[in-house]
């Protein structure tokens, strides 16, 4: 994820207090300032009280990580205001911010190129897409899924009508694959808007005596039943079920779309879209949404050019290196025709509450000018270390290998506003950590040891070139170098940061109770991509984030205690982590938080300790 620019405050500051992470987006008054308006929009995506940021507040030193940034991206342009993604990031403050916006009707301010980009027809199937068809097993049920509350009064006629918006905005929801979700890289294809029936899709499910409790089981198993009617060969990306408790109750709406046509980002897209269109049907009007200015085939042809240019040619040799062999179990690579498919078994689901959570997403990244991931695969590296001790023995190197995902919308390619666009973008990219053999006794107990090791990998995802994109698209979008590099094999443990989600919001179009958000979900029988998986999220609820990690392992690559203990070690080290940012002198800056270059970590450390708070 994109690096932010932060205020090096003391560790320990207590988060602001919540507000409605789901309320929608308010409208602006003649008199708000860009200043009101951005205070305003960073409140309800990280969802603080409105008093709770200021003017000198920067949005990561409140909390806000890369996807939360796009949110207020689109949200910014809804309300008049153009931003960057990265402009969000790397603003010192609000004010900073709003210094720096352009008027979405000013000179220059539509960010469009000369032609209009291509919205319909041939696309090409980006590198997530394609590695999706190496995967074996069934893939064209691979589905993910939102359920929101509705509004008393949201009819059967409401929801194909905004089922409807959906589809003629986001084109990439019309997508066909004539030979099927595992064939996407031999050709899809985008119809013209109006050519899918909303109405088809939309299953009206009357249940006026269904108990809030009962919500959670009546939903789920529509839900199932609705996966199994997707269709990416017949361009049947999406069904929606619509849980009707009357006039006067709020009832359910089920979003349940393929995987290759949506993520994590794109959900909250889709979700500001539900308000937008139940308040413009609520006014009379048309459920009308503003398209994407960079529609989904246009990246994907971006993608395919930059593929081949001599600037990612020249990571080959890098990803190469990256995934050179390693002896040490978790440390190298596997071979992905010998993993058992995924099985509900071997899952298991931790959780760290608020009071961990908290500061781990806030206050331990602030430490190193660092965000949430450079926190979490800090403790994963740590606890690999510790975990294998006892099979390897105290000699053992420290060099752990991981595949990383990341959200992918990246400043590449002319930098186009991805803010609105939906449709799959996941990168993953494999890392390595090379941390010699830090002090693991130390770093468990909060130590300087742990310090160390945070900052080796921040610095370590810093000199990654543009977040790891330039992986995917070597390996499968470049016809001289996709070869050599799927000889080489993935990591045997993925990771995957899916960001803050929130939960426990009673109003309408908020994700509703007893539902992951936007996990991914497969039939039987789909194989492993990695030997070992962790895919964390925070939920924000009204004592604070919390961080549910869920843990899945093929069978036959880790015995069930074995992978319990490396789950929980994580979350040790995770708490050990915390603890190093609370003592005196924890924070610190590294090299790539400078302008010297050929500034090591020692240098910096030293001149930090001479100078202070010169720095």
């Amino acid at each position: 994820m994109p690096e932010p620019v932060r205020h090096l405050s003391g560790p320990g500051s207590p988060p602001p207090p919540p507000s409605p992470a789901g309320a929608a987006p308010a409208a602006n008054s003649p008199a708000d300032s860009p200043v009101d308006v951005l205070r305003r929009l960073v409140a309800q995506v990280l969802g603080l009280a409105a008093e709770a940021v200021g003017p000198g507040h920067g949005f990561t030193e409140l909390g806000g990580d890369s996807i939360q940034a796009i949110q207020v991206v689109s949200r910014a342009r809804a309300a008049g205001l153009l931003l960057t993604t990265r402009d969000v990031l790397r603003s010192e403050s609000v004010a900073a911010l709003a210094a720096g916006a352009r008027a979405a009707d000013g000179p220059g301010a539509s960010g469009k190129p000369a032609q209009p980009p291509r919205r319909t027809g041939p696309l090409a199937a980006t590198p997530i897409m394609a590695w999706l068809g190496g995967l074996a097993g069934p893939v064209d049920t691979y589905h993910q899924s939102l359920v929101v509350r509705t509004p008393a009064g949201f009819g059967a006629e409401h929801a194909v009508r905004v089922v409807r918006a959906l589809l003629d905005t986001h084109d990439v929801l019309r997508l066909t694959v004539p030979g099927g979700a595992g064939a996407a890289a031999e050709g899809c294809f985008v119809p013209p808007a109006g050519t899918v029936d909303a109405r088809a899709l939309v299953e009206h499910l009357r249940a006026p005596d269904a108990a809030d409790a009962e919500l959670p089981a009546l939903t789920t198993d529509r839900i199932r039943a609705a996966r199994r009617l997707l269709s990416p060969a017949d361009g049947v990306m999406l069904r929606a079920v619509l849980v009707d408790r009357g006039p006067a109750r709020q009832g359910r709406l089920a979003l349940v779309v393929h995987h290759l046509v949506v993520d994590g980002v794109s959900w909250r897209i889709l979700q500001d879209d539900l308000r937008t269109c139940w308040a413009r049907l609520a006014a009379g009007e048309d459920a009308v949404l503003e398209p994407a200015p960079t529609p989904f085939a246009h990246w994907a042809d971006l993608l395919r050019a930059d593929a081949t240019s001599g600037r990612r040619m020249g990571e080959a040799a890098r990803w190469t290196e990256t995934l050179r062999p390693a002896p040490e179990p978790l440390g190298g690579v596997c071979p992905l025709d010998r993993l058992d498919a995924e099985t509900a078994d071997h899952r298991l689901t931790l959780t760290l509450p608020p009071e961990v959570a908290g500061p781990l997403l806030t206050v331990v990244p602030g430490v190193v000018n660092g965000t949430v991931n450079d926190v979490l695969l800090t403790g994963l590296a740590l606890a690999i270390l510790a975990w294998r001790r006892p099979v390897t023995g105290p000699a053992d190197g420290g060099t752990v290998l991981v595949d990383v995902e990341g959200h992918g919308r990246e400043d590449i390619a002319g930098a186009p506003d991805l803010s609105r666009t939906v449709g799959w973008f996941t990168t993953v990219y494999p890392v390595r950590f090379d941390l010699g053999r830090p002090d693991l006794d130390d770093a468990r107990t909060g130590g300087p040891a742990a310090g160390s090791v945070l900052r080796t990998v921040k610095e370590t995802l810093r000199a990654v070139p543009d977040h790891g994109i330039g992986h995917g698209l070597l390996r499968h979008a470049n016809s001289r170098t996709r070869t050599g590099l799927a000889a080489l094999g993935v990591p045997e443990i993925g990771f995957n940061y899916l960001g803050r989600f929130p939960l426990g919001d009673t109003a309408d179009w908020a994700a509703a109770p007893g539902h992951d958000f936007a996990l991914d979900e497969a039939d039987d029988g789909l194989a492993m991509a990695h030997a070992v998986e962790v895919n964390a999220a925070a939920h924000e609820g009204p004592d604070g984030p919390t961080l549910h990690a869920t843990w899945t392992w093929a069978g036959n690559a880790l015995p069930a205690d074995r992978a319990h203990a490396l789950a929980h070690e994580w979350f040790a080290v995770l708490r050990a982590l915390v603890r190093h940012a609370s003592e005196p002198g924890a924070a610190g800056l590294t090299p790539s938080d400078v302008s010297l270059p050929g500034l090591g970590q020692a240098e910096l450390d030293a001149f930090e300790a001479q100078f202070g708070e010169l720095l």
